[in-house]
């Protein structure tokens, strides 16, 4: 499946992407397919918890410039499903995006700032937005959270029009931080990295497995999202690796060995 290319108004899709950390930090993601762009979001993900501005600033940055290279995003209307404390939200708005950020959780909406204009408190699976209303649904590494996965990634194609596009990035759990903080104890049983953690640290871990942590493959994705595109719901543009290089694009179409090394995997749909 192949990627479309071309340039998207306000995003250069084949350079590097800049954003700008709470502290005033510009940060600066290498063009998109490239080794070193994979390189630098694996140098950032090693400092999310210490240094959460510089992961999710340059996350966030490279995820609107990825998303603009399936859709043109100025003047669109965004929702982002899980979108949190509000690095998405400056991304996409600074590509000319309207941006509206659905939460479950006032702590994470809450975690930088006051939560502003265009923040809504909801579920994932049950979107409290009108059916066919969104040009592009988004959503980043919410979906590992979530017990009934289909459910919401059904919920994101129903709130968007015919036309639009979803974007729905996940962490996969047998990849090497499936387990998130209990990584990489979780290959010997969610509960029991959870157990370690808590004895190891004194408190259970942000992400409790069975509670708000799920194990979830990308075989099960991929299976829910060609029985959609069977069914007339929507075309299947592209499924991707999200860090790696254009070279590595091949994992996901190998079963088994796409659980382990694709880290985070991407669907990206047109609805119909």
């Amino acid at each position: 499946m192949a990627r479309p290319e071309g340039r998207i108004a306000l995003i250069d899709v084949s350079g590097s992407s800049t954003g700008t950390a709470a502290d005033g930090r510009q940060l600066i993601v290498p063009p998109p397919g490239t080794l070193r762009r994979s390189i630098a979001l694996f140098r950032a993900f090693r400092v999310e918890q210490t240094d959460p501005d510089l992961f999710y600033g340059m996350l966030a940055a490279d995820s609107a410039r990825q998303v603009a290279g399936y859709t043109e995003l100025a003047g669109k209307t965004v929702l982002d499903v899980g979108g949190g404390p509000g690095y998405f939200a400056d991304a996409f708005r600074k590509a000319g995006a309207n941006y509206v950020g659905i939460d479950a959780d006032l702590g994470e909406l809450a975690a930088r700032t006051e939560p502003g204009p265009g923040t809504v408190l909801g579920s994932g699976m049950a979107l409290p937005i009108r059916t066919g209303s969104i040009d592009v649904c988004y959503s980043s590494n919410v979906l590992e959270h979530v017990d009934r996965p289909e459910l919401m990634a059904d919920e994101m194609v129903r709130v968007t029009r015919p036309g639009g596009t979803v974007f729905l990035s996940y962490m996969l759990w047998w990849g090497p931080h499936g387990g998130h903080e209990t990584s990489p104890w979780h290959y010997l049983g969610g509960d029991y990295a959870a157990r370690r953690y808590a004895r190891k640290q004194g408190h259970q871990p942000k992400n409790v497995f069975g509670e708000s942590l799920f194990r979830i493959t990308a075989g099960r994705m991929i299976r829910w999202a060609k029985r959609g595109r069977s069914a007339g719901r929507f075309d299947l543009l592209d499924v991707v690796p999200r860090y790696h290089p254009d070279g590595a694009k091949w994992v996901v179409r190998v079963p088994g060995v796409r659980e382990l090394v694709t880290w985070n995997l991407v669907l990206v749909l047109r609805v119909r």
